[in-house]
Parts: C-alpha cells; structure tokens; sequence
C-alpha cells in the first residue's frame, strides 16, 4: 500500500464529528495528524483510539491558515486533507489507494464533494460537484491565508469524475444555527480581506452583492430542483454577502453616507430587471427550452 498522511484541522465544535471521519480512514491511512485547535484535551482518547498524532495550534478564523502547518508535519509520499465533518466512501478510499500504489502522471488530484446540508444531499446551486484540491503529492500544494482560497499547486492535476463514488462524502450546515455561528466568523473574515484588498465600501454594493449572489445561486445555477433546500441555501447565501458588505461599513465607523433616493430607485430596477430575466429564462427552460426560447425571441405563435 501507498503512504498516505492523512491531516485533519479540528476545532472543538468538531469533536462530536470527529470519530466518523476517523473511522473512515483508519484502515487506509499510514499516518493521521492531527491539528487541535480546540483549546481542550477532550479528544486526546479519540486520538489515542486511533493511533492518530496530535499537534496543538491556536485558534484560527478559518481552517485554510493551518494547512501548511498540517502537511509540514506529516511524513508521507501522499497527502489527503479530510474535515472533521466529512468521511470517505469505501470506494472512493480504493481509488486514493490504487493512486498511492502506482506511478501516477499527476501531481494533486480535485475530488467532488457529496454536500448533505440540512439533511439532504444539495445536487445545484454550485453546491455539486463542488472540487476541493484534497489529495496531492507532499509539497506539490500550499495553501495561503486567505479565506475558501484555492492553494497553490506545482506539477500536473486531475480532476476525478463527478460521480458519487469518488466523492468525498461533506456533513456541512446541520441546523440554521450552525449556518449563522459560521457565518459570523466567514464574514468577518471575508470582509477584512476585501479591505486589506483595497476595496472601498459603496452603499449599492449592500444591494448589488446579495441580489447577484441569489441569482446566480437560485436561477443560474438552479438552486430551485432542490426545493425548499435549495432557495434557503440561496437566500442565505445572498444573505451572507449582504452582512460581509455591512461589516466592512462598520469597519469605517458606520460613516454617515447618503443615500440618494434616485440612486437607489435605479439600482433596485437594475437588480429587478435582471431577476425578470433570469424568472423567464428558468420558466422557457421548464417548457421546453431551445424552441421556446427561439418562440419567444421573434414572437412566434
């Protein structure tokens, strides 16, 4: 069997997941890291039951500023990066090993997450296949610290296939609650990022991000086949950017800005048109797609 050093970022709102994703690397993995930012020692018997190693390190906003730290512990040829809330299919585990084993042309390998958020597997709404840089040969990938950024990579990669049995198998959002105590801390960090980016606040921003997000999430990327599921992920993704829009207004004082009511009348027909656009285009796609749309476009019968 090929080495593969499994690393695993856990948090203490973790804990609870973590025996799960453990149990499905154990019989895989030739080592486990642990990165314990927990700040307690409540897992120290799940890492002992798993012959896990541990390594304590602060507290962090979000788990992409670990990363390095995490590979720079680990000893062996190939590196898979599991979350404490997801797992890995049995069969999706064969494919990593037979990967290890042979004399593969690529350098890092994008696996397709299973998303179940809410309780239900999200197929739209770019929540599938969702591609994550997870697997790679030791130093052929970094990360920087910049929040859900891609890492940086060296060599060649691939992406496996977009079925379920190579997807890594995602827990996400379990309760509304949960959605909203992460998002806190995403935004506060999204929003620091855009400033330390150079980005200047502009009140339209607080109508325009939002508003594009739902559309892209909800229209474009047909949230709306997953039901209820899919337009409360988008509207709380829509939802999202609006806050990280309004934290960077706090981070100027709450500055006294106003807000020209003929200014605000044509941003909203802007964002109005454009959600006209994308509800029309979602209806001729139910009735019949192409044709309908041709019909449409020369008003024909």
């Amino acid at each position: 069997m090929g080495k593969i050093s499994v690393i695993i970022s856990v948090v203490k709102e973790d804990i609870k997941d973590l025996p799960r994703a453990l149990s499905s690397i154990k019989k895989f993995a030739s080592e486990i890291v642990i990165i314990d930012m927990t700040g307690s020692e409540e897992i120290v018997d799940v890492v002992k039951k798993y012959n896990a190693k541990r390594f304590k390190h602060k507290l962090v906003a979000y788990v992409e500023i670990v990363r390095n730290f995490g590979i720079s512990k680990t000893s062996g040829k190939w590196v898979l990066v599991v979350d404490p809330d997801e797992e890995i299919p049995h069969e999706l585990s064969e494919k990593l090993v037979s990967i290890s084993c042979g004399n593969s042309a690529f350098d890092y390998y994008r696996l397709p997450r299973k998303n179940i958020i809410f309780g239900k597997w999200i197929k739209h709404s770019r929540w599938w296949p969702d591609y994550n840089i997870r697997f790679f040969k030791k130093d052929s990938v970094s990360w920087n610290e910049e929040i859900h950024s891609v890492p940086s990579t060296e060599g060649e990669g691939c992406d496996l296939e977009p079925f379920e049995r190579n997807a890594i198998v995602h827990y996400h959002y379990k309760t509304i609650e949960q959605y909203i105590h992460r998002m806190n801390r995403y935004t506060s960090a999204q929003s620091r990022g855009l400033v330390k980016n150079g980005y200047k606040f502009d009140w339209k921003d607080l109508i325009k991000k939002p508003s594009a997000e739902f559309i892209s999430r909800f229209f474009q990327s047909e949230a709306y086949k997953d039901g209820i599921h899919g337009f409360a992920l988008a509207f709380l993704q829509a939802f999202s950017e609006f806050v990280v829009y309004l934290k960077i207004w706090q981070n100027s004082e709450f500055s006294e800005i106003d807000m020209n009511i003929e200014k605000f009348i044509k941003v909203t027909k802007e964002v109005e048109s454009e959600l006209n656009y994308w509800r029309a285009d979602a209806l001729i796609k139910k009735k019949g797609g192409l044709g309908q749309r041709i019909k449409r476009k020369f008003k024909l019968p």
